[in-house]
């Protein structure tokens, strides 16, 4: 019998993306339920997808104070409730039609099957650099504390087995980059078993409808996820741009 399957998608404001994205996900994969993790928003989304009235289609609003990428993705994960999840963006720059492959290698077998981009320079010069970069680090910093990785390390499509990664992610809760939004780092970081880890190659799109959310903070957050010389670097970033590190982690602060 087939695995079942959860969209995960965070979302912050997305009104002019968010019903179009449900509604394509369920024309195109009936079968699969759709998760929408909502940190707040201040705009129309909410009372968009409850007007669905679909139930293969929730949105889980959560709390202010909880506010961040990475948790509402890795929450999401924990309560999907079915075999399988696949994490995507809510902006279509990921393209719908590497779901199905995704699904197909979990089903397979494959504890993790990562959305892979060919073309990563689309984000444009600067951003499709610094991701590049950050992905040749983040892969030396896992080498070295005995991890495994994977081509795409800053990938945000990814599709896991629950029962593989829920206990990773409440083991681990309180030491993950929860503010952040690099999921997949995280989940390599600190598992503790062999993944057999798959990929599906993609064409990355460019954002239809919306803004970016990117911005320093980002950028600090993901220098952050990667042990004792990330946290440096994070701080040295956060310095050089006038933002107040120790606002984003005040467990930190010196005494």
């Amino acid at each position: 019998m087939p695995g079942t399957c959860t969209i995960v998608i965070p979302t912050y404001n997305e009104e002019d993306n968010i019903v179009r994205m449900a509604k394509a996900l369920r024309e195109s994969y009936p079968e699969f339920r759709v998760l929408f993790m909502d940190d707040n928003s201040t705009d129309a989304s909410r009372s968009l997808i409850e007007g669905l009235d679909d139930p293969y289609v929730r949105m889980f609003v959560r709390k202010p104070e909880e506010r961040g990428l990475a948790a509402s993705v890795m929450q999401g994960f924990c309560i999907c409730g079915t075999d399988y999840f696949i994490n995507m963006d809510c902006d279509f720059q990921h393209p719908l039609s590497t779901l199905g492959p995704i699904y197909e290698k979990l089903e397979a077998g494959y504890d993790l099957v990562v959305g892979t981009r060919t073309n990563r320079m689309i984000m444009g010069f600067a951003r499709g650099m610094g991701s590049w970069i950050f992905n040749i680090w983040y892969a030396l910093e896992l080498k070295i504390h005995g991890k495994q990785i994977t081509t795409d390390l800053m990938s945000g499509l990814i599709g896991g087995r629950t029962d593989v990664f829920k206990p990773i992610i409440e083991k681990n809760w309180d030491d993950m980059e929860l503010t952040g939004w690099k999921v997949l780092a995280d989940l390599l970081k600190h598992s503790d078993r062999k993944l057999r880890i798959g990929k599906v190659e993609y064409q990355f799109e460019k954002r239809e409808k919306g803004d970016s959310h990117l911005n320093d903070k980002v950028v600090i957050t993901t220098f952050h996820q990667m042990w004792g010389f990330g946290k440096l670097m994070s701080k040295f970033y956060a310095k050089i741009k006038g933002v107040d590190y120790y606002a984003l982690y005040p467990n930190e602060k010196k005494r």
